[in-house]
This record gives structure tokens, C-alpha cells and sequence, in this order.
């Protein structure tokens, strides 16, 4: 199973003490990289929100939004003596090294994040609201990992199907190799006058046919196919086992275009080297 690396999902709801808002988004990375925003009020159960989400994913850079609407009423707000003392100590430092500071209004005390709080709301019951809310926004978001990542696995498939034809053809043209080296060392020596030594001329033939010689190359390519059906087949992160592949891919399609003799290998070459292109931009969302 192959799972795309971009996904997008969201997942809002109503309780009793207010609103969540949960979104979660990723684009390709070399790496797990998780970013996590919600509100300091929330902040404490955001190590369980990381491990959730590193047990589902484990590549691909990710933006987690929570977003909190309180419904309880204004008068129900207190302070959290803690943190205000923890925000006014930091501030004595501030101003035991910086001189001539200006007097710190309290109303922008209260605006530091976690001084204010609301001492009706049920931390516990949001806390485990969230943590709901985040499993299904979670399993929506794999869902769209899932269905891209097959997307994907289908592009790249028939671009293996197409380099499959591509090397059956060149197979098919390579017998002919021989003789065209041998109608064109027998044409130039004709050109020169020259007596030709049907020994000589065989020697020359059969070195110049294990230079240009592709069997090899071909017979990888045909193995690269098998190896990238096989891998997308397999469980888990494969992106960068396809990544690998596919510089493998690019070599063997190099040599061969190197040794090609013949305008029609050329091309196929050159067409194989394209197809190689446009499955690894296709790896490289691949997780």
C-alpha cells in the first residue's frame, strides 16, 4: 500500500463548554516534521497529539491547527496566579538589565497566554474531546493519504508498463546491431579500396558489438520494474526505497543511451529517460 505524503482534512464540533477546530495538513519532506498550534489552555496534551500522530505517520511535513471557542460566560474568568508570577518574574530580570522601562500595564499581564482562564471550564472533558476529535481528524486525514497514494502507485505503474515495451522493443532491434556493423565496416573499406580480410572484418565486428553491447542494461531495467511493482506493493514508508530506484533507473536508461548506435534506440532511450522523470516527480510525494 502506498500513501501520498499531501493530504488535508478538518474536523470541527460543538460540546457544552464550546467549539473545537481541528485541521490537519502535510506537503512532501525528507522527514517526520510536525508543527503543532493550539492554545496554551490545550498545551498540555499536546505530547499525546505528537505520539498519536508519529504511531500514523512517518514522513512528510505537517501543520496541526486547534482552534478553541469557550462558551462559558465573562464572569466566570480568573487568573492563574502561577503563571502570572512566573510573567512577572521574568520581567523583573528584564528589567534589573534594561534601564529607563516603562511601567508594565496589567491589562497586558492578562493578555500573556495562560494568565487568563476561565475557572468554569472543564479542562478534563476538553482534553478528552480533543483527543477524540483528533483520532477522527486523524483517520480522515490517512483516508486522503490512502487515496492519493494510489493515485500515485497507478501513474507510476503505467509508466513501468511503458518502459516494459520500451526494452522489449530494444531487445527485438538487437540482433540487427551485428549486421549493421558489418555492412558499415565492409562499405568503408570499399571506400578505401582496401582488401577485405573476412577475418579481420569478423573481429572488428565482434569487438565493436560487445562495446555497444546493452543486454546488461536491459536486463536491469527489466529487474528495476519488478523491484518498483514489488515495493509499491509492500506496507509502510516506501518513498525512499522508490527514490533509490529510481537513480537506478536514470543510470541503466544513461549507459544505454551512450551505447546506442541506431536512431531508433536513440529514441527509445530518450523516451525512457522521460518516463523515469515523471515517476520519480511522482515519488516524491510518495511517504
Amino acid at each position: 500500500m502506498t500513501y501520498s505524503m499531501t493530504a488535508f482534512a478538518r474536523k470541527e464540533q460543538s460540546f457544552d463548554f464550546g467549539t473545537l477546530s481541528i485541521e490537519i495538513k502535510s506537503v512532501n519532506q525528507r522527514y517526520l516534521e510536525p508543527t503543532f498550534r493550539l492554545p496554551e489552555t490545550l498545551r498540555p496534551v499536546e505530547m499525546k497529539l505528537r505520539e498519536r500522530l508519529k504511531q500514523k505517520v512517518k514522513r512528510g511535513k505537517l501543520e496541526v491547527n486547534v482552534r478553541f471557542y469557550a462558551q462559558s460566560g465573562a464572569d466566570s474568568l480568573g487568573v492563574d496566579e502561577a503563571r502570572l508570577t512566573a510573567v512577572q518574574r521574568a520581567l523583573e530580570k528584564v528589567q534589573a538589565q534594561v534601564t529607563n522601562t516603562a511601567p508594565v500595564n496589567p491589562l497586558e499581564l492578562l493578555q500573556y497566554p495562560g494568565v487568563l482562564i476561565d475557572e468554569a471550564l472543564d479542562i478534563d472533558a476538553v482534553n478528552a474531546a480533543l483527543l477524540n476529535q483528533f483520532n477522527d481528524a486523524l483517520t480522515d486525514f490517512l483516508a486522503g493519504r490512502t487515496r492519493e497514494g494510489e493515485v500515485l502507485a497507478n501513474a507510476i505503474a503505467e509508466r513501468l508498463d511503458d518502459i516494459t515495451t520500451i526494452v522489449a522493443a530494444i531487445r527485438e532491434e538487437a540482433p540487427e546491431w551485428v549486421q549493421t556493423f558489418r555492412d558499415n565496416l565492409r562499405e568503408k573499406a570499399l571506400n578505401l579500396g582496401a582488401e577485405i580480410n573476412p577475418d579481420r572484418l569478423e573481429q572488428e565486428v565482434v569487438m565493436l558489438a560487445q562495446k555497444a553491447d546493452v543486454a546488461e542494461e536491459l536486463d536491469r531495467l527489466d529487474g528495476h520494474v519488478k523491484e518498483c511493482r514489488s515495493i509499491l506493493k509492500q506496507k509502510g514508508a516506501v518513498g525512499r526505497k522508490l527514490d533509490f530506484l529510481m537513480q537506478e533507473f536514470n543510470r541503466e536508461a544513461n549507459t544505454l543511451g551512450s551505447k546506442a548506435t541506431k536512431e531508433s534506440i536513440t529514441r527509445n532511450a530518450v523516451q525512457l529517460k522521460v518516463l523515469i522523470e515523471q515517476m520519480r516527480e511522482q515519488v516524491q510525494n510518495i511517504e
